[in-house]
């Protein structure tokens, strides 16, 4: 059993699916087979069952993945650990960050850290946060930039970088395009356009309206801001959006005793060797 055996397995495993796992792997499919068979053969067991294009884990498939996850990730770990004794800073950083933060904040930082460290190889991913902390967890991600959760996991360590004001919002053409402030329970009356209800700013909203008992009711739940904007902005409801996204095409309005806003930062594993490039990055993202 070696670790090119255990990353097409796992590959595999996390995919569902040989030629999504020769993608990531940048490898062929027979190559990836060949991988996972040899493993299979050596511990005389089956890992996964084939049913025509579904594939799935057996019960030693199930045994097997937390274990193999564990061993590539401690040898990643030691990687990381006996390359930084050298102090140089090159290699691939892979890190993860929400659309949002991506698009507004990130920009000029990711431009001055390219320019300074030209060796490293940045892997970025865009992904709700919620996932993003998942996959720092797992250890697919060194880094996320992202929402900051409420109650993060415990294995994850939270910076704070920005402040994100959340403002109340809605068309022209919608019937609080009249009004400049109005209570909760006047504001749930009307459909929300909101981000799915695990989503941290979400959850900020639910949080602060329940002591008020105000329920709200939403027509439409999607994580991409962008689109609950440009919804909100042609009548079909109102939502709850970062400041930066604010323009002429919509009116905000205040809801009495409500003021809100999310925290942005970058999370990491607090267990595991944070490889030069994504202690420079980070570096780079504190707030001075």
């Amino acid at each position: 059993m070696n670790t090119i055996q255990l990353r097409a397995f796992l590959a595999v495993a996390q995919t569902a699916s040989f030629s999504r796992a020769a993608d990531e792997l940048h490898l062929t499919q027979p190559a990836i087979s060949k991988r996972v068979a040899q493993l299979e053969d050596e511990l005389a067991t089956r890992l996964l069952d084939r049913i025509g294009r579904q594939v799935t884990l057996t019960e030693a498939g199930r045994t097997l993945l937390p274990r193999a996850l564990r061993i590539l990730t401690e040898m990643e770990d030691s990687r990381r650990a006996i390359q930084n004794l050298a102090g140089e800073v090159a290699g691939q950083l892979r890190l993860g960050t929400s659309h949002h933060v991506g698009q507004h904040h990130l920009p000029a930082i990711l431009r001055g850290y390219s320019k300074r460290y030209p060796q490293v190889e940045l892997d970025l991913h865009f992904l709700d946060s919620e996932t993003a902390c998942t996959a720092v967890t797992q250890g697919d991600l060194e880094l996320a930039v992202i929402t900051l959760p409420l109650a993060p996991p415990a294995q994850l360590a939270t910076l704070p970088i920005w402040h994100d004001p959340l403002c109340f919002v809605c068309g022209h053409s919608h019937p609080l395009a009249r009004v400049k402030q109005l209570t909760a329970a006047e504001l749930v009356k009307h459909p929300a356009l909101l981000p799915a209800r695990l989503a941290t700013t979400r959850e900020i909203l639910e949080d602060s309206f329940a002591p008020l008992h105000a329920r709200i009711k939403t027509s439409l739940s999607t994580n991409y801001l962008e689109t609950l904007k440009t919804m909100a902005s042609i009548g079909l409801g109102w939502s709850l959006l970062p400041r930066t996204l604010l323009d002429k095409t919509l009116h905000e309005f205040t809801v009495r005793g409500v003021r809100l806003r999310r925290q942005l930062g970058v999370v990491s594993h607090r267990e595991r060797t944070l490889s030069n490039a994504a202690l420079r990055m980070i570096e780079l993202l504190r707030p001075t």
